[in-house]
Parts: structure tokens; C-alpha cells; sequence
């Protein structure tokens, strides 16, 4: 059974930098396309960015492009955010994410990581 550890999290100032981490456990992880989603307070979980399996390729969402970016290592089993110019709207619990099966969608979940940007 896969699962998911985030790590990371943290408080910082506006304009500050935050490296998430994300350890997968389990020998199938260079399989899995990975993402990284996050849900701010009273609001829906949204997504973030995602490291496509298939050809490498990388999105983003429209609000982080240009300041955040996914990388993954495989010989770790880790996928990475490394999270740039923060601003406070990017607060919230940050979750990481797996596609384990052919329905192509985020199956499997981490815990979360709590970052909280202030002013």
C-alpha cells in the first residue's frame, strides 16, 4: 500500500520562499503521475500543480504559475514545491497527491502540510 508523507509547511512573510516534500512509499512511484493540491480556510480544495507521468510535462494553476514549481526525484520516491514570492492568499493546508489507477484521477492523498503566508 502507497502512501503519501507531506513535509515542509510552515509560516512565512509575503514574498518569502517555502520547499514542500512529499516521500512516497512503495517500489511503483515512478509510475504514479503526482500533484499537489490545497485548500484554504472555508474554502474547496483546488489545485495547484501536477507532474505528468507520461511525457514529464508539467501545469500549473493560473495563481502560482511563474512562482511555483513541481519537480519530483525517483530515486528519492519524492515529489517537491518549491514555493516562491508567497503571498498571503496562498495559505492553506497543502496536500499531495497520486494517480494510481487508469482512471486518471487523483486517488490517493497525503495528509497535508499547513503554510500560512502573513502581511
Amino acid at each position: 500500500q502507497v502512501q503519501l508523507v507531506e513535509s515542509g509547511g510552515g509560516s512565512v512573510q509575503a514574498g518569502g520562499s517555502l520547499r514542500l516534500s512529499c516521500a512516497a512509499s512503495g517500489r511503483t512511484f515512478d509510475t504514479y503521475t503526482m500533484g499537489w493540491f490545497r485548500q484554504a480556510p472555508g474554502k474547496e480544495r483546488e489545485f495547484v500543480a501536477r507532474f505528468r507521468r507520461r511525457d514529464g510535462t508539467t501545469y500549473y494553476a493560473d495563481s502560482v504559475k511563474g512562482r511555483f514549481t513541481i519537480s519530483r526525484d525517483n530515486a528519492k520516491n519524492t515529489v517537491y514545491l518549491q514555493m516562491n514570492s508567497l503571498k498571503p492568499e496562498d495559505t492553506g493546508v497543502y496536500f499531495c497527491a497520486a494517480v494510481t489507477s487508469a482512471t486518471a484521477n487523483f486517488d490517493l492523498w497525503g495528509q497535508g502540510t499547513q503554510v500560512t503566508v502573513s502581511s
